[in-house]
C-alpha cells in the first residue's frame, strides 16, 4: 500500500488515515513531500513559511507509528514518479480528494491495483490546528 502527503503538524486525522491505509494490506509505504516540495506547493491558505516541521522530523514521526512500515521523502510536486517506481497494489488517499484528482490513480488501476479513499476525521486537520494557533 502507498499513501502520501506533507504531514506537517501530525495529528489524529493523519493517524486515522495511516491506520486505515495499513489495514488494506501487508505493508504501508508513506511518501512525504520534502521541504523544497512543500515550499513550492505552499499557497493560500497554507502560509509561505511552511513546512513548520522539517522533512526529516516529519519522516521520523511517521516512521515511529505502528501503521507505517516505510517512509520515503520525495522532491517532486507530486508522488507520481515514486508511485511508478514502487508500483503499489493499493493507493490510499483521504476522501477529500476526488478519485479523478488522486495522482497515480490511473496508473495503479492500470496495473491491476485499486484506489481507496478514506473518510476524514471531522475537526482534525492541519488547517484547524493552524487556525487555533492564530496562523
Amino acid at each position: 500500500m502507498f499513501t502520501n502527503g506533507v504531514f506537517d503538524l501530525l495529528h489524529a486525522g493523519h493517524v486515522a488515515l495511516l491506520e486505515a491505509a495499513r489495514a488494506e494490506g501487508d505493508a504501508l509505504v508513506v511518501g512525504v513531500n520534502n521541504d523544497a516540495s512543500v515550499r513550492r506547493l505552499a499557497k493560500a491558505p497554507p502560509p509561505p513559511d511552511r513546512p513548520l516541521v522539517s522533512a526529516d522530523d516529519r519522516a521520523r514521526l511517521l516512521a515511529a507509528l505502528a501503521a507505517v512500515d516505510c517512509v520515503v521523502l520525495f522532491d517532486e510536486d507530486t508522488p507520481l514518479t515514486l508511485i511508478k517506481r514502487l508500483r503499489p497494489d493499493v493507493l490510499v488517499k483521504g476522501a477529500d480528494y476526488a478519485r479523478e484528482a488522486i495522482v497515480g490513480a490511473a496508473e495503479v488501476e492500470g496495473w491491476g491495483g485499486r484506489v481507496v479513499r478514506v473518510p476524514l476525521v471531522a475537526g482534525k486537520s492541519t488547517t484547524d490546528l493552524l487556525r487555533k494557533l492564530g496562523r
